[in-house]
């Protein structure tokens, strides 16, 4: 199949079935900016409304430079890939203080921001300048490889390479947002991983992997990612409607955000102890019940499965003053609930919370 006829096609099946996404009703280059670094490694059902949340607070690239670190991660609660967010706030930041508010309106200045690398770098200059730079994610590595039958393993360094120049050399000079914005889709709703319906494909006839039935063999992707098992004992102390928090420290999967003290333990089956050593005699403070949470909450990241307990002690409130005075020798914090509500918490925190309402 030509490239033209690749992208005719491609762009006539665009106009039938595109979903009407709020960024792509514009070419503001911060909303562009903004959607594209939230639904990275995101489906679109659940990053849009992180970008709705994040569009109506910051409506500009200064009011979500000016905002507060703890306010931005708060928004970003429960989306995962924390690093994401601060980068962000970061790129933000520079845009405002360094670039008088004004994105750079090219590929390869984009590159220069922070967070911001060749696929997003792309999507901006196309979507927002028509500068014609091919996007390439996982979506368009699945498309290219199965229509035109490119075996490079995407797992490999040089994979990027070989892509990015096949979906330079055929992007269509006239339309490049367009033709972008469709191989995507095309990727998201018909060419999608598992089980594609390739009989109502409009590039069967000419499609590599459909012809010679290697659909469910392309793209190649030989590296397995290597899991870590961790297990994580919570303990979960309250005192009336104060709560210890403690705040992850730099270099941490989760980190700036707040959980409980914990314990990791070695085995799956040490999670069945009741938990240990976080009072001592000498610390003066009182439970007046321990109860541990019968559940094993799963929290799966892209290198790590994470099992978690909890163990809730519940301090006397006469106990309080003692109780801040342990926790800040630990270095934990002591917290109303107002201010527990408003503060950023891992996923996997978030969902034993709401399992004790």
């Amino acid at each position: 199949m030509s490239p033209k006829v690749f992208s005719e096609r491609i762009l006539e099946w665009y106009g039938i079935h595109k979903r009407d996404l709020p960024w792509r009703n514009t070419q503001n280059p911060y909303i562009i900016w903004l959607s594209e670094i939230i639904l990275q490694q995101t489906r679109v059902s659940q990053g849009l409304p992180y970008f709705e949340k994040f569009a109506e607070n910051y409506p500009t690239v200064q009011d979500l430079a000016q905002a507060p670190e703890e306010e931005v991660m708060r928004l970003w609660q429960g989306l995962g890939y924390y690093s994401r967010a601060r980068n962000l706030h970061a790129c933000a930041k520079d845009i405002f203080e360094n670039r008088k508010s004004q994105f750079p309106k090219t590929y390869s200045e984009l590159l220069q921001l922070k967070g911001v690398g060749s696929y997003t770098a792309a999507a901006i200059a196309s979507f927002a300048y028509g500068e014609a730079v091919a996007v390439v994610d996982g979506n368009v590595f699945r498309v290219l490889s199965r229509v035109f039958g490119l075996t490079e393993d995407i797992a490999s360094n040089r994979a990027k390479q070989v892509f990015e120049k096949f979906a330079n050399d055929i992007i269509p000079k006239e339309a490049p947002a367009a033709f972008n914005q469709a191989i995507m889709e095309f990727g998201a709703l018909q060419c999608i991983p598992k089980n594609p319906d390739c009989q109502i494909c409009p590039l069967k006839e000419a499609c590599f992997a459909f012809q010679k039935g290697m659909v469910e063999n392309l793209p190649v992707k030989s590296k397995k990612v290597k899991v870590k098992e961790r297990y994580f004992q919570y303990a979960h102390i309250i005192c009336g409607e104060y709560c210890v928090i403690r705040q992850r420290g730099e270099g941490d999967i989760w980190q700036g955000l707040f959980d409980f003290p914990l314990q990791e333990v070695a085995l799956m089956d040490s999670l069945s102890e009741q938990i240990k050593d976080f009072f001592r005699p000498t610390d003066n403070i009182e439970t007046l019940n321990v109860i541990k949470d019968p559940h094993i909450y799963k929290h799966i990241l892209t290198h790590q499965r994470i099992f978690a307990n909890f163990v809730k002690f519940v301090v006397r409130e006469s106990n309080k003053r003692n109780l801040e005075a342990w926790a800040k020798t630990n270095g934990y914090l002591l917290v109303g609930g107002d201010q527990m509500e408003n503060l950023a918490k891992p996923r996997l925190i978030l969902r034993y919370l709401n399992e004790e309402k």
